[in-house]
């Protein structure tokens, strides 16, 4: 949500410079926020942390390449991958199912399925130029069977991670509006509280993250693909 708002409501005119500061703000929003979500017991650290690893690897190969393309184009490429991927959620019973351990799947098999998902998720984060959370909350739920709340919650540990190497590359070029970023946290703090609250009440609501989930990421996208749709360098 941090590259739309700030280039539709903010009004950031570079590209570049929203996704390096958005990647930031997010990160350290991310991590601030991890804290009331650990406390709560939404958090699986093994699983996020097994995520986190690899993406980090991936979030520096896509910052390399997504450095390289024109950013309306990264934008309407963006737009299209948030469709996919709300799409996905709502056809996926995991996400609205209590969490199943398989007693005949080992540890090796589940992570097997982290960790390249870690190096996927990081890299798309990198080349966007975004924290991934909503790449990494359903990452987490097709490939380590979280339910939406522990998914969302263990996702701050990735999404921080992502992030942070996204901003670290673009802070070397130049790209990052300080001041901006400074009160995007501030901000993104006080919101983040109120957000962790709804999400916890909404918890025992099966379906209703899921669709708030995707409902505003496919709203959003629509947004953005009107909005780029006639600058593309394609």
């Amino acid at each position: 949500m941090a590259v739309p708002l700030l280039l539709y409501v903010v009004r950031l005119a570079n590209p570049h410079v929203v996704i390096g500061t958005s990647a930031f703000a997010v990160s350290l929003n991310a991590y601030l926020n991890l804290i009331p979500h650990a406390r709560a017991g939404h958090v699986r650290w093994k699983p996020a942390i097994a995520l986190a690893i690899p993406g980090v690897f991936g979030a520096l190969l896509g910052a390399y390449f997504g450095h390289r393309a024109n950013g309306h184009d990264l934008l309407f490429l963006f737009a299209i991958l948030m469709i996919v991927i709300a799409v996905l959620m709502l056809r996926s019973p995991r996400a609205t199912e209590p969490r199943q351990p398989d007693p005949h799947e080992g540890a090796g098999t589940r992570y097997a399925r982290v960790l390249p998902t870690g190096f996927l998720v990081g890299a798309l984060s990198g080349f966007f130029g975004i924290g991934g959370g909503f790449l990494i909350v359903p990452g987490l739920v097709f490939s380590s069977g979280l339910t939406m709340i522990e998914a969302i919650g263990s996702s701050l540990v990735a999404v921080g991670t992502f992030g942070l190497t996204t901003a670290i590359s673009y802070t070397v070029l130049g790209l990052i509006n300080w001041l901006v970023l400074a009160e995007y946290t501030l901000g993104g703090v006080l919101g983040g509280y109120f957000g962790y609250r709804l999400a916890t009440r909404l918890s025992h609501q099966r379906r209703a993250l899921n669709l708030i989930f995707s409902a505003v990421i496919i709203l959003v996208a629509i947004y953005m693909i009107d909005q780029n749709l006639s600058v593309l360098h394609l």
